[in-house]
């Protein structure tokens, strides 16, 4: 065991813990003021309801032995709880179990990256039975194809994408990112347009300062997202650490020239976007690109995806705060930049087509990216399908969306005056 690894692995982990409220505040500043709640709690319910399943079968579904060696998902009775990972392995740079602590945390995340396309109209048990499922079919899966690889010893096969085709996503463009995009675009197109849609009065946002706060953590979270999934404290994680930042940086800046020219302002909505959808972009390309390539996807990222996010408008579909705009077109941008911009001069050590690798790389990124599209696309929407029969429908009623669904699902409220004690019918509460 390396301790310089082991700590920096813990304090990782922790740092992508803290993307889970960090997300909440950013998606519940997004939202009206009676909404807030429930966006919230979709957030950290739904992230909590996955970790449970990671440590009952999740770990197993991504990172136990390929059943059939086909690369398509891992032996869910390798290590059911976990309980095998307990006896240390004096070989490993790092503790097993500590590796799959830090992977349930990108499990909770991208589950509730999802939760944005249905902010406000979806009903809260619906979601959290939808969140199950869904991780369950979807994200363990892809998680096999992307993060497990092949053990050195050849006692253990990994996923198709990581070991196969050899597609480089250092830290989640594609099972993260694009997973959730797609996802969210399928729950989206199933649950309908919120009431009023487009101009939805009870639903904008509320709290800027929120959006900006949350935006800030996830920004410093993203670091050991990233940056941990060097899994080791050396050279790798020095350079990823970087790229972060700047590809980051160069995102805000380019959202909001995009916002100054087209609109006349460069607003703060915008500012915490751009940041995002480059931290998005970024994700998959860390360790494969230079800083200056860092800085181009960044900037692409930024530009691109300010202008993504009015297609719902145009295609007619309702995600709410836009996942679909900013997670799932930057996780395409930045996975198939990669075939441009990589050189072998980083830590994944291939060069794309602008460093003299030709155009093999941007062929494999770009193989990868249709698959984990069309699969999370699909079964989510067939799953948003079937659980909506079931259920009785997934929305919550009309008059409940439009008095606020924090009351209707939580009997509570974000931000108390007066009157709300007579609606809410218990003083206590208040």
């Amino acid at each position: 065991m390396d301790s310089g690894n082991v700590a920096w692995i813990l304090a990782s982990s922790a740092l992508v813990c803290m993307m889970i409220p960090a997300l909440a505040l950013f998606y519940g500043g997004m939202v009206g003021s009676r909404r807030i709640l429930n966006m919230m709690m979709m957030c950290v319910g739904g992230a909590s309801l996955v970790a449970v399943l990671w440590a009952l079968f999740g770990y197993s579904m991504a990172f136990g032995n390929s059943v059939g060696g086909l690369g398509l998902i891992g032996d869910v009775t390798e290590f059911p709880g976990m309980g095998q990972l307990l006896a240390k392995d004096d070989a490993a740079s790092i503790p097993v179990i500590l590796f799959a602590a830090f992977q349930l945390f990108f499990a909770c995340v991208t589950t509730a990256l999802v939760a944005g396309a249905a902010a406000g109209r979806m009903k809260f048990g619906a979601w959290m039975l939808f969140a199950g499922i869904w991780a369950t079919i979807v994200y363990f899966p892809i998680a096999h194809w992307v993060f497990a690889f092949d053990s050195a010893d050849g006692s253990s096969m990994g996923g198709w994408i990581a070991n196969g085709i050899k597609a480089i996503d250092f830290a989640g463009g594609t099972a993260v990112h694009m997973n959730a995009g797609a996802a969210a675009l399928a729950l989206a197109l199933v649950l309908g347009k919120s009431s009023g849609w487009p101009k939805v009065e009870h639903a904008k946002p509320h709290s800027r300062p929120l959006v900006l706060l949350g935006a800030g953590l996830l920004w410093v979270g993203w670091f050991g997202f990233n940056a941990g999934s060097a899994l080791s404290a050396g050279q790798s994680a020095a350079v990823v650490f970087l790229n972060t930042a700047v590809a980051a940086s160069t995102g805000l800046l380019a959202w909001a020239l995009v916002e100054r020219f087209r609109h006349g302002a460069a607003t703060s909505m915008g500012a915490a976007s751009g940041l995002v959808a480059a931290l998005v972009a970024i994700t998959p390309a860390c360790g494969a690109v230079s800083p200056l390539g860092a800085l181009a996807i960044g900037a692409i990222a930024g530009a691109v995806c300010s202008l993504a996010i009015e297609w719902k408008f145009r295609l007619g579909f309702d995600d709410s705060l836009d996942v679909v705009g900013v997670h799932l077109v930057g996780g395409i941008l930045g996975t198939l930049l990669i075939g441009l911009f990589a050189t072998d001069k980083a830590p994944n050590g291939v060069s794309g087509l602008f460093y003299g690798g030709g155009f093999e790389l941007l062929g494999v990124q770009a193989l990868a990216t249709v698959t984990v599209l069309a699969y999370s696309f699909i079964i989510t929407w067939v799953l948003a399908k079937i659980l909506d029969k079931a259920m009785g429908g997934l929305r919550i009623k009309p008059e409940d969306e439009l008095r606020g669904i924090d009351l209707a699902a939580h009997s509570e409220l974000a931000y108390l005056m007066d009157e709300d004690a007579v609606e809410l019918g218990s003083p206590q509460r208040v």
